[in-house]
């Protein structure tokens, strides 16, 4: 039996889905939890009991694990003249900054019981908000009969593997502009697995708005995700990886109309490409990501392209992508879990207060987005960051970050550059 997400009786399944993960969590406690992309989490049954963290706590009927999140920012600027001027026509007076990004409480947990039954909930205060927000929460099923999972409430999408990875995991400071196109979080169903011999993964997924209409993210009244892809290489002894996938999307923005915008991957940075509100009935996105990563080495790129289309007026396409390099030259390995397919936190071997250095990574980013289109002026930002990431212990993490862009918008092009730090708290 198919079931249109877009339809009353979709929105009511789910809704009634989710409605029901409060009688599954209101007392759990988990077992041995691993770095996974999902939510940083995944649950190995050949653990359970043992070698509990200090954060884990272990129950007769299920365990629980509870996480902290914590990032704070820092940005100035060197504006050109050109650049200033384009800033007076956005009324926006750019002055170096202080600020805090998000503190996150999260907690995590698996019942024991014979099929593969996980839970998590995050609770956030969003900086640019200043209000506390329900985050990623919701139940995950082990289908083994299906050689996946799937997940049930709020989580990211499954579009793009950076907007996939845990938010403090990724090698830049923040994600590409061209994924801010996608909304961070939805409701609904999601399906994932991964078949080992012919090395494929997927992440299918159907969400609405049914739960979060209104909240900042839920600019969609009903969306359905695809994320498919291939491992030519994956040696797990070497750490060698080759990743190749492709991602589909499509669905209705609320109420026929949707504004784009994004910073120039600075979080204190107001969003100086932006669309304003347009006519859109219905939009599609499709994007490739390719990633191969060696011992310490990490090459990738993702591109973008985003399609909208209104029945009674223009129809609209953006694009955009990114090239990145990254190498972890005191020794570590990103490690790629094929649960999820994505790339997890850097392991640290020797931390700051274990008389070591921790670990260092050196990052080269280029990314670029394009919002402009027949009568759309939403201005187009290209930029590039080198950086260097020091893991201090593998719950601190710094990053000094330079970045040079260029803003095209008002038929002026602007050059600025940015100077950031970030010291950033994960416990998982």
């Amino acid at each position: 039996m198919s079931i249109n997400m877009g339809s009353a009786t979709g929105r009511v399944l789910i809704s009634l889905l989710i409605g029901i993960l409060p009688l599954f969590t209101w007392s759990q406690d988990t077992t041995k939890l691993l770095p996974n992309g999902t939510d940083g989490l995944t649950f190995n049954p050949a653990d359970t009991g043992k070698n509990m963290k200090d954060n884990e706590f272990d129950g007769p009927k299920a365990t629980f694990k509870i996480g902290l999140g914590y990032i704070h920012d820092f940005v100035a600027y060197s504006e050109s003249d050109k650049f200033k001027q384009q800033m007076d026509s956005l009324h926006y007076d750019l002055k170096p900054e202080f600020k805090l990004r998000d503190f996150r409480v999260m907690g995590s947990g698996v019942f024991k019981t014979k099929r593969y039954l996980a839970f998590k909930f995050a609770y956030m205060w969003d900086g640019d908000n200043q209000k506390w927000l329900v985050r990623e929460s919701g139940l995950t099923i082990g289908v083994p009969e299906l050689s996946g999972h799937i997940f049930i409430g709020r989580t990211k999408e499954g579009y793009s593997m950076v907007k996939v990875m845990n938010g403090h995991s990724p090698w830049t400071a923040e994600r590409q502009m061209s994924i801010d196109v996608i909304p961070i979080l939805a409701d609904g169903i999601k399906y994932f697995g991964y078949l080992p011999k012919p090395r494929v993964f997927w992440n299918l997924g159907a969400y609405n708005d049914v739960i979060s209409n209104g909240q900042g993210f839920s600019t969609y009244a009903w969306q359905y995700d695809a994320r498919i892809g291939w491992l030519p290489i994956y040696n797990k002894k070497t750490n060698e990886v080759l990743h190749v996938g492709v991602n589909l999307r499509y669905g209705k923005p609320v109420d026929g109309k949707i504004t784009l915008k994004s910073r120039p991957e600075s979080n204190p940075t107001p969003q100086i490409i932006n669309t304003g509100s347009f006519a859109a009935d219905h939009s599609s996105h499709i994007g490739g990501e390719i990633y191969y990563s060696n011992k310490g080495f990490l090459i990738g790129s993702e591109w973008n392209l985003h399609s909208f289309y209104a029945d009674n007026g223009e129809n609209h396409r953006f694009y955009g992508g990114n090239f990145v390099f990254t190498w972890l030259f005191t020794g570590a390995v990103r490690p790629y879990t094929t649960n999820s397919n994505v790339f997890g936190f850097v392991p640290v071997k020797r931390s700051i207060f274990k008389g070591g250095w921790g670990e260092w990574e050196a990052v080269l980013h280029f990314s670029m987005l394009d919002l402009d289109d027949r009568s759309i002026a939403g201005g187009k930002f290209w930029r590039i960051t080198p950086m260097i990431n020091w893991y201090a212990t593998k719950v601190i993490r710094m990053e000094f970050v330079y970045g040079y862009g260029v803003l095209d918008r008002y038929q002026i092009k602007g050059p600025v550059q940015f100077f950031q730090t970030r010291l950033q708290f994960t416990m998982l």
